[in-house]
């Protein structure tokens, strides 16, 4: 994503999950959060279990369950403020002779799949951030909820060889901002990316690396960075940012599947801002963020019905 956060992670939330209390306006918003967040956090969770499994063995058809999440995470791309976050949430996969839902991507069609190339959409997404909680955006408008949906083609350099994978793959999302009632185009999206997985010790256990770029267009790079005249003040000069290279993300993470419905899943990651188009903005606060995080997944119900390969 824009800042996606780590792979195994899947996404950052400055809401928290208790809603009692809150207005109902409120609880809309952050439903709307979670119905999105949850397809993205199965991105990756489902292509750990699928290399986790033996490899002769089929996956269900139909998969229910439950995923939490947590950790500490920058408030935005350059920020150089963070906190910790997390949320829990439902999920469901159906793994379909030609298209899939929740398995490897947001959706895919597996007609578009052969030896080497798989074409999928992917989805995304990040919460929002309260500007009278960062220093830098003090009295600038709150950063809102942000989707992420589009095309990802995918090359595997290492194909039909499930226990060590290495693929680059390049992924074109718009990107959409909601405070849960109003609905905001706000740019795209490009992201390269290379990720190498690897089977350890005993297939239960699941290691993951990877690099990915990230390049504003359209306007998303303002979202993020620019400085209107009346919120310019001491310390924070008026800038109108340009499309170009948002920065990159280098990602380590680890899965271990404790049962064959349990698996714990953690990590660390770098975000390296040093260079982007917009480095000067003084919104752009630091050229080195982490991320560091974890959670477990419990698959609670599973169809007899299995899949085929």
């Amino acid at each position: 994503m824009i800042w996606r956060g780590a792979p195994w992670l899947w996404r950052r939330s400055s809401c928290n999950i208790i809603l009692a209390g809150f207005v109902i306006k409120r609880l809309i918003n952050r439903l709307c959060c979670l119905a999105a967040i949850s397809a993205a956090i199965l991105v990756g969770n489902a292509k750990a279990q699928q290399a986790n499994q033996d490899f002769d063995d089929p996956l269900p058809l139909w998969e229910v369950g439950v995923v939490g999440a947590g950790g500490r995470l920058p408030d935005y791309p350059a920020a150089d403020e963070s906190h910790v976050q997390g949320l829990a949430l439902p999920y469901v996969i159906y793994r379909g002779d030609v298209f899939r839902v929740g398995d490897r991507g947001a959706a895919r069609g597996i007609v578009a799949k052969d030896q080497r190339f798989e074409i999928d959409l992917g989805i995304d997404a990040a919460f929002p951030v309260d500007s009278d909680s960062n220093d830098a955006r003090d009295g600038m408008d709150n950063l809102d909820f942000l989707l992420e949906l589009g095309p990802r083609i995918t090359y595997s350099f290492l194909p039909n060889n499930p226990r060590n994978e290495l693929d680059l793959s390049i992924a074109g999302r718009a990107v959409i901002s909601t405070d849960g009632v109003n609905w905001r185009y706000q740019g795209l999206v490009v992201n390269p990316a290379l990720v190498y997985r690897r089977n350890l010790f005993d297939r239960r256990m699941r290691g993951i690396l990877s690099w990915g770029g990230l390049f504003g267009f359209d306007g998303i790079n303002r979202y993020f960075y620019r400085v209107a005249p009346s919120e310019a003040q001491p310390g924070r000069a008026q800038f109108n940012p340009d499309d170009g290279y948002l920065g990159s993300e280098f990602s380590a993470g680890m899965s271990f599947n404790v049962t064959d419905r349990i698996r714990l899943f953690g990590g660390v990651q770098l975000g390296y801002w040093a260079g982007a188009e917009n480095a000067d903005s003084p919104l752009h606060r630091t050229d080195v963020s982490y991320t560091v995080g974890g959670g477990v997944r419990w698959s609670i119900w599973q169809s007899d019905r299995m899949a085929t390969k």
